[in-house]
């Protein structure tokens, strides 16, 4: 998830059989863990994601050429149960692909949990002032409940006793491409050393996961068998997820909104049933 002001996006060309990423100038770290992340998964879990063919870190907008996956996005698509069990299957294998030896090696992904708890710090006396209604005391029990959670005392990737897995990073329904018989991942520019509950709260927090079909959040999350200590952490990562949306939403510009109207009171709604 990116939690700054929108950023360009990254240029994307398909063709037949391959994809050319091209990122923008100043965007290096994130084409480095593309890289980093398709050749991880090519050897680790081949047939997961894209097969790196190249990259080029050093040229002015840097950019990764990949192979092109089957499928189609499962964002905006009613999710049976089968396509369910095949993103959670996907998923899975993808947290568990990358070796412990190696995992050691890789860096912490981006917008972790230290990182997402300071932004709303920074938000809060820009954004809090400008909204009321349900979202501003939406917004209020949020930050009430941030402040006695414990999360900001944790480290900066949250609790050590929670085991760390390699994650995609960005939990859109857009880049899980489902073909009728297995999901694929793609885009993993902000993949990196994380944990599974913060990795599902950032699927089942995504504002792709509500704002077309409906997505049966128990339902997929029972198909998990998490620990207990990562049981007791997915319930506060969703709702730091969802408080980070919710500021993202509240943030709407009136006169170029990106969001139909009513998204922000749709999502206090969510983050208030997940504080109940």
């Amino acid at each position: 998830m990116t939690t700054s002001a929108p950023r360009n996006r990254n240029a994307v060309e398909l063709r037949p059989d391959s994809v050319i990423k091209k990122f923008h100038h100043g965007n290096r770290g994130a084409c480095e863990r593309e890289w980093r992340a398709l050749s991880l998964l090519a050897s680790y879990a081949p047939g997961l994601a894209p097969v790196p063919h190249r990259t080029d870190l050093t040229a002015e907008e840097p950019v990764v050429v990949m192979s092109r996956v089957p499928g189609g996005p499962m964002r905006g698509e009613p999710l049976g149960d089968r396509q369910l069990g095949a993103m959670a299957a996907a998923v899975t294998e993808l947290y568990a692909a990358v070796p412990a030896d190696v995992l050691a090696g890789v860096p912490v992904r981006p917008g972790r949990q230290r990182h997402l708890i300071d932004q709303i710090h920074t938000w809060t006396p820009r954004i809090r002032p400008r909204v009321g209604g349900e979202v501003g005391e939406a917004m209020d029990r949020g930050l009430e409940w941030l402040a006695r959670s414990g999360l900001e005392g944790e480290g900066a990737g949250g609790q050590s006793e929670v085991p760390p897995v390699f994650g995609p990073g960005d939990g859109n329904l857009a880049n899980y491409l489902w073909d009728g018989t297995r999901v694929r991942i793609v885009d993993f520019e902000d993949s990196g050393l994380s944990d599974r509950p913060f990795e599902l709260a950032e699927i089942t927090e995504h504002v792709a996961s509500w704002a077309g079909p409906p997505f049966d959040v128990d339902a997929f999350l029972g198909l998990f068998d998490l620990h207990p200590a990562e049981r007791v952490r997915l319930p506060k990562c969703r709702r730091l997820l969802a408080l980070v949306w919710l500021f993202l939403l509240s943030s709407d510009d009136p006169r170029h909104p990106r969001n139909p109207p009513g998204t922000a009171e749709r999502q206090a709604a969510r983050l208030s049933a997940l504080l109940a």
